[in-house]
């Protein structure tokens, strides 16, 4: 099964903030459900069934402190010229903070030989896009400046990710708190 280590949006301010930018970007991309927005810190694709256990005991070793990161900015994968995906950001701070946590799920999960095969680059995705859409620096730069608001970083979440026609369905397979 497919599984990755994410940190949760719960903030209903922030998502509903991201609700509105997603309705009023005019070009034709699929919405993230705003039920599955999140950073991952670590995709780990497809582990067998008797590494689950090894994974959440790895985990647990992971210790944090709760923080708090500002989501503001915006842009694209691989750029905003070609873009496949449009994505929110972290402010610097949030985004050293998240980076030290990802460095730590990574680091516990190397301990078990579970690899991460790219860097760590903090961002929501909030578009996927299939089709070539042209240039989208302009929609891009109406959030440059715009922040959507204050999350506490609270737990991380190992997530199944289950792929269907409809997109992806995620489960909760088990959280770690931070302190």
């Amino acid at each position: 099964m497919r599984l990755f280590v994410a940190v949760e949006i719960d903030d209903s301010n922030i998502l509903q903030k991201i609700k509105s930018m997603q309705e009023s970007f005019p070009f034709e991309a699929k919405p993230i459900r705003i039920d599955q927005i999140h950073f991952t810190l670590q995709f780990l694709g497809e582990i067998n069934s008797e590494q689950i256990e090894q994974i959440k005991r790895a985990l647990t070793t992971v210790c944090f402190s709760k923080f708090d990161l500002t989501i503001q900015n915006s842009g694209a994968f691989p750029n905003s010229n070609n873009p496949r995906v449009v994505w929110l950001g972290v402010d610097k701070d949030g985004q050293k903070k998240i980076s030290n946590l990802a460095n730590s799920v990574k680091q516990a999960l190397s301990t078990i030989n579970v690899k991460n095969d790219k860097p760590f680059k903090p961002h929501l995705t909030v578009f996927r896009i299939k089709t070539r859409i042209g240039d989208i620096t302009n929609e891009l730069l109406k959030f440059k400046d715009v922040e959507f608001g204050k999350q506490m970083v609270s737990q991380i979440v190992l997530k199944k990710s289950e792929l269907s026609q409809s997109g992806p369905e995620y489960t909760n397979l088990g959280t770690v708190s931070g302190i």
